[in-house]
């Protein structure tokens, strides 16, 4: 009872595999005597072949060059500021004093602060906590803790946490592609607050606060 309709299936799924081997031709030819052109034959462009014109009235953007101080908007004026040469996690992990030994150039004023901490709770407490406590909610999903409030954190120089926002190290990843030179600095200023070397709301470190000392391997 059940051979002449498996018969037909098996024939239908023959027929069904010759007109996939056949292909969208006689569909194709249709088309082209219709339209003139067919879906097999469609224009394209290459990467920046034929770019189109900014609307009016927008503003040019130069991502790749660096504000000319603090607080300002790149807008595609002449880059101003002095920038670190490249370096590599190789820096970091040999302590290399061309990036342990990084001036801050950002003082640590209110504005700066507000803007660190405006970034770090964007990029940075997803790992190391809003308090710095290594407790976010990736850490909590089971990757390693790295609290920025222990000692070994808060011996590293501004320039070496500066170096680990621009290039990563381990497990953290390198975010200078999306974090701005100065914004680096102004997480780090905010990063010492969250130590306790730097007041909350001040410009200055308290008396007490020693300075931080050049990080180990």
């Amino acid at each position: 009872m059940l051979r002449r309709p498996l018969k037909w299936l098996g024939t239908g799924a023959c027929l069904l595999m010759l007109a996939g081997s056949v292909g969208c031709s006689p569909f194709d030819t249709v088309m082209v005597t219709v339209f003139g052109r067919s879906m097999r034959d469609q224009p394209s462009f290459d990467p920046y072949e034929n770019p189109l014109m900014p609307a009016e009235g927008t503003v040019p953007f130069a991502a790749g060059n660096y504000a000319a101080a603090p607080g300002e908007w790149n807008l595609g004026q002449p880059e101003g500021a002095v920038v670190p040469a490249p370096f590599a996690q190789i820096a970091l992990v040999q302590s290399d004093p061309a990036v342990v030994n990084l001036a801050n150039p950002v003082e640590p004023t209110a504005e700066s602060l507000a803007r660190g901490e405006q970034l770090y709770l964007r990029t940075c407490a997803v790992c190391h906590g809003e308090q710095g406590f290594g407790n976010g909610t990736v850490t909590q999903a089971g990757m390693v803790a790295f609290p920025l409030i222990s000692p070994q954190a808060v011996a590293y120089s501004d320039g070496y946490l500066y170096g680990m926002i621009r290039v990563g190290r381990g497990l953290m990843p390198a975010y200078g592609h999306q974090i701005g030179h100065f914004d680096r600095w102004n997480i780090v200023n905010y990063v010492r607050t969250l130590q306790g070397v730097l007041p909350a709301a001040g410009t200055a470190p308290p008396e007490d606060a020693a300075e931080p000392a050049s990080p180990g391997n």
